[in-house]
């Protein structure tokens, strides 16, 4: 008797051709989506597009949620069982940037095209890929076009679609656009902030230094640098971007850095989130100015092991298509799933170019792979090879 998983592999492999001949198709819905702005808090637009595409493809229980999420149902001969797909909807760039692409033989660039306008296409092209391919699953699966998922969103598009939906989900994959091997089933802990400073316009500045709020950023970021960083837990601090001043001679009385903490111990998240409050604090006083400290976002450490069926599963569909899985921890919408005990992991599909820049773009011929992955994942979640 054949192997399922061996069977379930070359299935897999054989997808790839069959999803080349969806090329049109897949590469259409990427142009248009990429072309809408869909900054986070900003993506109606988007939304409206992936529910229109929705509707073409003849789903079931369309909706947009309070949230503003798009969703949509590919109604299983079964339904006992319900798989989650879904992609973020929101970009980086707002919509002041020039959203228009370019296409050559092997890439497409173009701003957000990457990250994440693929992946919310390769969602949106599955409903045709399946029956192209003939494949009916016995399971629900719904997609969802996830909002404000990024930076201040804070997942909030996710977490609300999962507190409210009216069925137990079973397993979820989210797609990202890039980087093809990317596997991702476990969640770092992370905190990620924004520390700001004003000095009052009454400020005494014979009492002060001369370089105003630069100053005051400086002894923060050096009292930050100075907490020490256990290697077990593995843990980080990032400093991602520091604002203060506009011109040469004038001294800036205000200023701001954003920063991210990441760590493999939700203690020593909390440890370091009460040492930045006494830096705050410490600077504050010590210069008799005002400083806050504002936390963006916060992620739990957790996630299925590498001895789950999931991730096994996927790393060998992944390896059967000629992919070498990378495996890295999520701080995206897989922490959402991961705080409700839902298995799932991130899956990228091709290779990204210049990612978060205005010349970001995608390779072309790995995304039939990464779809095929996806595809092949899938199927394998709904005949239940990776049930525990």
């Amino acid at each position: 008797m054949a192997n399922p998983l061996n069977q379930q592999l070359l299935k897999a492999v054989s997808y790839k051709d069959k999803i080349k001949e969806m090329r049109e198709i897949l590469l259409a819905n990427l142009v248009m989506i990429s072309e809408i702005p869909a900054p986070t808090f900003g993506e109606e637009r988007r939304v409206q597009f992936i529910l229109d595409r929705f509707t073409e493809s003849d789903l079931d229980d369309m909706s947009r949620d309070e949230s503003g999420n798009a969703i949509g149902l590919i109604r299983g001969t079964e339904g006992e069982k319900t798989i989650l797909l879904a992609a973020h909807v929101d970009t980086v760039f707002d919509d002041t940037v020039d959203h228009s692409v370019r296409i050559t033989s092997s890439q497409i660039v173009g701003p957000g095209v990457a990250d994440n306008s693929l992946g919310c296409a390769v969602m949106l092209t599955v409903p045709n890929v399946l029956k192209h391919i003939g494949l009916k699953l016995k399971s629900d699966v719904i997609l969802v076009g996830v909002t404000k998922g990024l930076g201040r969103g804070d997942l909030t598009g996710i977490r609300f679609f999962l507190d409210n939906f009216n069925k137990p989900i079973d397993h979820g994959i989210m797609i990202e656009g890039a980087e093809l091997g990317r596997l991702s089933f476990s969640s770092l802990g992370m905190l990620r902030g924004e520390i700001t400073c004003k000095i009052p316009d009454e400020y005494d500045w014979t009492e002060f230094n001369s370089s105003g709020a630069i100053n005051l950023l400086n002894e923060i970021i050096s009292l930050m640098q100075a907490i020490p960083m256990p290697t077990k837990p593995k843990t980080t601090i990032t400093f991602g971007a520091v604002h203060a001043g506009k011109s040469y001679n004038k001294i800036p009385t205000s200023g701001s850095l954003r920063f991210e903490i990441r760590s493999e111990s939700a203690e020593m998240i909390e440890s370091l989130n009460h040492q930045l409050e006494e830096i705050v604090d410490e600077v504050s006083s010590k210069f008799q100015t005002e400083v806050n400290l504002e936390i963006v976002s916060r992620r739990t450490p957790g996630g299925i092991g590498f001895s789950h069926p999931l991730t096994k599963i996927a790393r060998r569909t992944m390896e059967s298509l000629g992919v070498n899985p990378i495996i890295s921890p999520s701080v995206g919408e897989l922490s959402a799933l991961i705080d409700k005990k839902i298995p799932g992991v991130t899956m990228g599909i091709t290779h990204a170019i210049s990612l978060h820049t205005n010349e970001e773009g995608v390779k072309l011929e790995p995304i039939f792979a990464g779809v095929a992955q996806l595809i092949g994942v899938l199927e394998a979640i709904d005949g239940g090879l990776c049930d525990e």
